[in-house]
């Protein structure tokens, strides 16, 4: 089932290239989508390589960063892939699929992402839509939410971190050379982290996995 939630999850960002190619053309390189879809086509491409037992959550995390880390160029890349490798370093490989597990794993890439870019949330990047996921998944852990209505929570938060990118400048990248021009338009990261998260529920929901 690892193996066809990663095709899932690629395929969906392949699918979305020109889309988030859009989005990046108006405030920044307009590089974004490509970058998405060329480590998304990494991932599966190296998901190929492993056998079916090696196949885990810690494995399938640092495979994936590391073809986004070793196939991406621009900020795409780097920042993901650190993501994804520091996700894998928090997760064990027979670890429950649970609110708890999810906010650990991506506190972990969030860290990771901000050590990286040394962005935080309000400079217009993809933490403004990862870090509300990850509070929301906080607070439906300590209400003791059930996975289902916690994604749905997340996933709301996700939509409106996506709609914060708005109404601030950039601070990071590229789209900071514009500065307040940027004001009006979504980031693209934001854009990009919502869709994988939004593709990973999906995911769960139509194989019946929460």
């Amino acid at each position: 089932m690892i193996r066809e939630a990663v095709k899932f999850l690629a395929d969906t960002i392949i699918a979305e290239k020109n889309y988030l190619t859009m989005l990046d053309t108006k405030i920044g390189d307009g590089d974004h989508g490509l970058n998405m879809a060329r480590g998304a086509t990494a991932a599966l491409e190296a998901m190929e390589e492993l056998d079916d037992e090696e196949l885990n959550a810690k494995v399938v995390l640092n495979t994936v960063g590391k073809a986004f880390i070793m196939n991406v160029g621009g900020t795409a890349g780097p920042l993901y892939g650190t993501g994804f490798v520091d996700a894998s370093k928090v997760i064990n490989e027979n670890a429950k699929l649970d609110v708890e597990t999810l906010e650990k794993v991506l506190s972990a890439a969030i860290a990771g992402i901000q050590r990286r870019g040394h962005a935080k949330k309000g400079d217009k990047t993809m933490l403004d839509s990862l870090m509300p996921i990850k509070e929301s998944l906080q607070k439906s852990k300590i209400d003791g939410e059930v996975l289902d209505k916690a994604l749905d929570s997340a996933m709301t938060a996700a939509r409106e971190g996506v709609e914060f990118t708005k109404t601030i400048a950039a601070k990071r990248g590229r789209a900071s050379y514009i500065g307040e021009r940027s004001i009006g338009f979504e980031d693209p990261g934001a854009v990009s982290s919502m869709i994988l998260f939004r593709t990973f529920c999906q995911f769960l929901k139509e194989n019946k996995l929460i």
